[in-house]
């Protein structure tokens, strides 16, 4: 359960922007261990407010609230040489959808930054939806 920030003036506070959410990430990203970081090798982190129209359509999203975090590159599994033009992988968060999930959950928003960041992280591990939500399961 969300805590609730009494000490704050909220009337004042605006929503956190893509460089705040981008800090939450990177924040998140330094906690996981160093092994687990080095393997993780070469990737980026962007933050923007909504997908692109081609991920939208692309996915077949009913909305851009559908989709908090994607993948984009090949999997450190299939990963060899590396092809002409290829740009290194990166993870991108969805700044709006985030805020929009986490005004509707208690949940705080630097966990929901984090638990969205390292499902993305899975997939770069070449790991699917369905693995990450038993390996969760699992945990609990």
């Amino acid at each position: 359960m969300g805590q609730l920030d009494q000490t704050s003036d909220w009337g004042r506070r605006l929503a956190p922007s893509l460089e705040e959410i981008e800090a939450l990430a990177l924040d998140a990203y330094a906690l996981l261990p160093d092994a687990f970081r080095a393997l993780s090798g070469e990737i980026r982190f962007h933050v923007a407010d909504f997908p692109e129209d081609d991920v939208v359509e692309e996915m077949g999203l009913e909305t851009p609230f559908d989709i908090l975090g994607l993948f984009e590159g090949r999997a450190v599994a299939a990963v060899g040489t590396p092809q002409t033009g290829e740009f290194p992988n990166r993870i991108l968060l969805y700044r709006r959808p985030i805020l929009d999930y986490w005004a509707e959950h208690e949940e705080s928003l630097g966990t929901l930054v984090g638990h969205v960041l390292i499902h993305e992280i899975g997939h770069h591990f070449g790991l699917s939806d369905e693995d990450m939500e038993a390996l969760e399961a699992a945990a609990d």
